[in-house]
Parts: structure tokens; C-alpha cells; sequence
């Protein structure tokens, strides 16, 4: 009996090592997987930063008032002034479309009301 207990006993722990052992490996896996993860963020984040720069050395209103001038035989863009904005009273919105009602439907009650 003693035997049979400790051959039970050494199996055991051989299935528990051998399990220790598997998710030690499955978390280091999932310990480089966060690590690319990581690095892949941190790629993402500096190369949006690069373009929020270009896009606001792109956007300066002095090089885009150069390129309306330059181009303004094709485009015949013009800086806004004043004038051009209204108030909100002087916008004429649209009626509202009457929907005709032409198929009259009856509803009966077919429950009586609880009491």
C-alpha cells in the first residue's frame, strides 16, 4: 500500500511539474507578446506626433495665404471679410412637408380594462 501511495504521489508531482512547466512557458510567450505590443504602441505614438508637427508646419496661415496667391488664377480663392457672415434669423429654413393621411385604420379594444 505504501508503494502504491508513493508511486501515486511521485506521478502527481511529475503532472504538476510538467504543468508548472507548460505555463511557465505560456506566460513568458504572453510576457513578449505585451513587449512587441508595447513597442508597437510606442511606434504608433512617435510617428503620430511626427505628423501632428508636419500637419501644423503645413497648416501655418502665412504659407497658405502664399499658396492661395500663387494659385489664385485656378482657384480664385479670396480671404473672408465681414460681409460674408450672417446672422442666424436671415437663414430661411424649409416648411415642413404635410404627410396626407389617406388609409384610415380603426383600433378596437379587444382587452378588457382591469378594475
Amino acid at each position: 500500500m505504501k508503494t502504491f501511495l508513493f508511486i501515486t504521489s511521485a506521478l502527481a508531482v511529475m503532472g504538476l511539474a510538467f504543468w508548472a512547466y507548460h505555463e511557465n512557458y505560456k506566460t513568458q510567450q504572453a510576457l513578449a507578446e505585451v513587449r512587441t505590443l508595447n513597442n508597437a504602441i510606442a511606434e504608433s505614438r512617435e510617428r503620430l506626433s511626427v505628423l501632428r508637427a508636419e500637419w501644423a508646419y503645413l497648416n501655418r496661415p502665412d504659407r497658405l495665404r502664399d499658396l492661395a496667391d500663387l494659385n489664385f488664377d485656378s482657384l480664385g480663392l479670396l480671404p473672408l471679410s465681414p460681409e460674408q457672415f450672417g446672422q442666424v434669423d436671415q437663414i430661411e429654413f424649409p416648411d415642413d412637408p404635410q404627410i396626407a393621411l389617406t388609409n384610415e385604420v380603426e383600433i378596437f379594444a379587444t382587452q378588457e380594462a382591469p378594475q
